[in-house]
């Protein structure tokens, strides 16, 4: 099946890049009343906050939800050093960037739903969890690495920034350079050096509270706050190693005997963050409110049928109410 052109929105994550430049941070609104909760979109590795991609999705969502409130977050007001940013940068400080970016938008403050691109998926929770405010509501993340990968993201040909950020990686994924300068090295969880990933990553082992000794209690406070949490994984996706980290699985570790290696995966629910309820996860998932989709072929082909169910569910609902459409709303209910 061919796809249009904005259902490809991150690495391979994104076959575009923006043909022009904003002369302000990407954000469109409506004067009608009354207004649906506004959404924020963090885009994924290899695209940009205006790309072509983000600007017709965002069309179309506004087209869905009349009057919403779109942002598109940004690292960088220019097109080509936001997409930069998506391989190199310190992602502490990109979310923290971000949190400031976002408590400055007048029409966010009383909350907005959320979505995630790829590793936007887990720049968002991060937020989530050490900031939200203002709140985040419904949480959707479309292939996001949410226990990380075994193996760096594949880069397309083309692209040098991305090949360079790619080879620096893997010539020493955990030394401190690296950790604070690579951000695929940041979510880089190798089952056969958990030790050694625990001592030096600084992000996604921080936002998973897999350090016993340094737990953040506000993490699981502020992440269970959320009112649903929507995870979806791409049933062919080879982007992602493995892509169960979008439900957040993971890889054993290799045996202690110097056994084969099977790549037997870890469901979420088996996660010693998840039954130790380190971040929140446990008491979401128990309370209903963890929805796990899948959707049909590679790493962010979304089609239509695959996202808009999804998109129409959990975002543009009414403020001050959740954001999933009851009968008689005037809105169509889907099944998924």
């Amino acid at each position: 099946m061919m796809y249009p052109s904005w259902t490809l929105l991150s690495l391979p994550l994104a076959l575009w890049t923006s043909t022009g430049v904003l002369a302000s941070p990407l954000s469109t609104t409506s004067k009608s009343r009354p207004h649906p909760r506004p959404l924020v979109i963090w885009h994924g590795m290899g695209d940009s906050y205006n790309s072509p991609g983000m600007l017709e999705f965002m069309s179309l969502i506004e087209d869905m939800h009349k009057g919403i409130f779109v942002h598109s977050v940004y690292l960088d007001e220019n097109p080509k050093d936001d997409q930069r940013a998506c391989f190199w940068g310190d992602v502490n400080e990109q979310v923290a960037t971000v949190a400031a970016q976002l408590s400055n938008i007048t029409e966010l403050a009383g909350g907005f739903d959320a979505i995630g691109f790829s590793q936007g998926g887990q720049f968002l929770r991060a937020y989530v969890e050490r900031y939200n405010s203002p709140p985040v509501n419904n949480l959707i993340t479309f292939g996001s690495q949410h226990m990380g990968v075994s193996d760096l993201p594949l880069c397309r040909p083309w692209d040098v920034g991305c090949q360079l950020a790619r080879r620096a990686a893997r010539g020493g994924v955990y030394t401190e350079w690296a950790q604070k300068n690579l951000v695929q090295a940041q979510y880089y969880r190798d089952p056969a050096q958990l030790p050694t990933y625990l001592a030096s990553n600084r992000f996604l082992a921080s936002i998973n509270n897999e350090v016993p000794s340094s737990i953040n209690t506000t993490y699981a406070k502020q992440f269970a706050s959320l009112n649903k949490l929507i995870l979806v994984l791409f049933s062919g996706d080879k982007t992602v190693v493995p892509k169960e980290s979008s439900w957040f699985g993971a890889y054993a570790p290799p045996p202690d005997d110097g056994g084969i290696f099977d790549k037997t995966i870890i469901p979420m629910r088996m996660q010693e963050v998840y039954v130790e309820d380190r971040f929140g996860l446990r008491t979401l998932d128990q309370r209903g409110d963890v929805i796990l989709e899948t959707c049909e072929g590679e790493h962010m082909q979304l089609s239509t049928g695959c996202w808009k169910p999804l998109v129409r569910m959990y975002t543009g609902g009414p403020v001050g109410g959740d954001s999933v459409f009851r009968p008689g709303e005037g809105q169509t209910v889907f099944s998924v």
